[in-house]
Formats: C-alpha cells, sequence, structure tokens
C-alpha cells in the first residue's frame, strides 16, 4: 500500500462526512474541500479550500454520488464555495491516482481519460447499489405517507423498472399492503415481478396502466412523457427517485397540476450514518486493492 496514504473528499453530503471519519480512523491522511460550514471536532482539523490542495499528494479522490456536472461543478451541502475540478488539478496528481465517485457523468469520463487517471463508479457496483437501495425504498415510503392523504394499504402503486432499487421499492410498498404494478421494459424483470406475486406490466402499455394513487420512477430516462401524463389522474402523486435528467416531463406534470416530487439523494437525507457506512465498506475494500 501507499505509505501515508492521503485522500482527498470533495463535495458531498453527511454521508461523505462519515466516510471520512472511518477513513481516518485506519490510518489514512483525509483533507475535506466543501464543508466549511458543517462543524464537528472529528472533521475540523480535515477541513481545507480547494485552492490549498496539493494535488501532486493526493492518492486519490471521493467525489460526491452525483459525481460532477457537465462544466466540472461538484456538488455540495455546507459551503457556498463552487468547486470545480479541472484536468489542469488531476495532471498534478501522481499517476497512481484514483478517483472514486459515485456515478459516471460524461464530463468526468472525459476528464479523467484527458488526464489518464482511473476511474471508479462505487454505484455501478451490486452491492452497493443493492444496499443502498434499502434507505432510498424507506424514504420513498416515508415521501408517500407524508404526500397522500389515503393509507399505502390498499393504495394502487406503480413503479417504473425493476431493476436493483425497482425490487426493493416494490418489496417494501407490497409489504405494506399496496397493490403493486411493476413496468419494465425486460421481459425478464417482468416474468420475476410476476414471480414476486406483483403485477407487472410492459412500458408499451403504460397508458393504459397509469391510472394509480402513487407513480414511483426508478429510471434515469423519460419515461413519464406528455403522453403519458395526460391520461394521469391529478390525485396521482408522482415520486421520482432517478438520478438526473430524472424520468418525467416535469414541466408538463406542473401544467397539468399534477403532484410530483423529484426525491434526489433520499439515504443521504433520512439515513446518512447507514449510507455513509454502505460507501466506506466499499471504499475500504478498493482501497486496499488499489493500493497494495
Amino acid at each position: 500500500m501507499v505509505d501515508n496514504l492521503k485522500l482527498l473528499i470533495l463535495g458531498g453530503d453527511i454521508r461523505q462526512l462519515e466516510v471520512a471519519k472511518t477513513v481516518a480512523s485506519r490510518g489514512t491522511e483525509v483533507l475535506l474541500v466543501g464543508f466549511e460550514q458543517f462543524s464537528d471536532n472529528q472533521i475540523n482539523h480535515m477541513k481545507s479550500r480547494i485552492q490549498k490542495i496539493d494535488f501532486s499528494k493526493i492518492d486519490a479522490l471521493l467525489l460526491p454520488v452525483s459525481g460532477m456536472n457537465n462544466g466540472g461543478k461538484v456538488e455540495v451541502s455546507y459551503s457556498n464555495e463552487e468547486i470545480v475540478l479541472t484536468k489542469e488539478d488531476l495532471l498534478k496528481t501522481p499517476e497512481h491516482c484514483v478517483i472514486y465517485t459515485g456515478i459516471i457523468t460524461p464530463y468526468l469520463n472525459q476528464l479523467s481519460e484527458a488526464a489518464i487517471r482511473k476511474l471508479v463508479p462505487l454505484f455501478a457496483r451490486d452491492d452497493i447499489a443493492i444496499l443502498n437501495s434499502i434507505p432510498t425504498a424507506e424514504g420513498t415510503l416515508q415521501i408517500a405517507i407524508e404526500n397522500t392523504d389515503n393509507m399505502i394499504h390498499g393504495s394502487k402503486v406503480m413503479i417504473l423498472g425493476y431493476g436493483r432499487v425497482g425490487k426493493t421499492m416494490a418489496r417494501v410498498f407490497s409489504t405494506m399492503g399496496a397493490h403493486v404494478r411493476v413496468g419494465s421494459r425486460n421481459e425478464a424483470e417482468l416474468a420475476r415481478a410476476m414471480e414476486a406475486g406483483l403485477t407487472p406490466f410492459h412500458f408499451k402499455n403504460i397508458e393504459m396502466e397509469i391510472v394509480v394513487d402513487i407513480c414511483i420512477n426508478t429510471i434515469p430516462h423519460l419515461i413519464l412523457t406528455s403522453s403519458v401524463l395526460s391520461k394521469m389522474s391529478l390525485h396521482t402523486l408522482i415520486i421520482d427517485v432517478a438520478s438526473k435528467p430524472g424520468g418525467t416531463d416535469f414541466q408538463f406534470a406542473e401544467k397539468r397540476g399534477i403532484k410530483l416530487i423529484w426525491a434526489l439523494g433520499i439515504p443521504g437525507k433520512i439515513a446518512p450514518k447507514s449510507a455513509g457506512e454502505i460507501i466506506d465498506k466499499v471504499l475500504a475494500e478498493l482501497l486496499e486493492n488499489d493500493f497494495n
């Protein structure tokens, strides 16, 4: 392993702070950028500003779950400072430097390729995505309870997508007594949904299936188009948990008066400690493997 391993955490939320604490407890030096408004005795000595970072001594970078936008800007929760990671910054890092991120955005992919630095998407791994689906589903259930007038039990709930998040989401709402329909284009997913006692339907039939109380989208591609939304009841609650750009025509939903909640980063809001522990467990394994 690299002696005196130094990890730079750029932006994020409480999840990254939990990671910082546990990684530091294992002997890694941690620098935190984007947290000057958060005070905690365990991390105050780690805080810095991006202008003061000596990238030539950084062995690994951890970015927020959302990665960075197409301008290189990193999402922050506890700072008014704009944090931008540039190609010049990465070129200053040692050649062995590894970038860890939640998801890969096009800009981030181009940046890592231009600087020839290894890029590791944590949420591409089944283990972390499946574990992270648990607080996502719990948080979505909380949002549904707080934003509807009826019980979840007996409600008609539609889950769009039956991947790692969709499976957990469907199980949680079904356990609560909801009548759960699952939409997908994947025949294997539809068969698995039927095996689980749910009601599957193909996306080509979505306009005929859309009369529900709660519609939960897990797919980051446009599924709830204006055509679909025009068939939806005005009492329906849409909860879109998909990462950017989401899967809903947000402007049309607002124009039509449908209640819509785009719930990004649920784990970091409702269970930040648990969500941070999930990231840390995987990151610890990756650091061990990458720097041995």
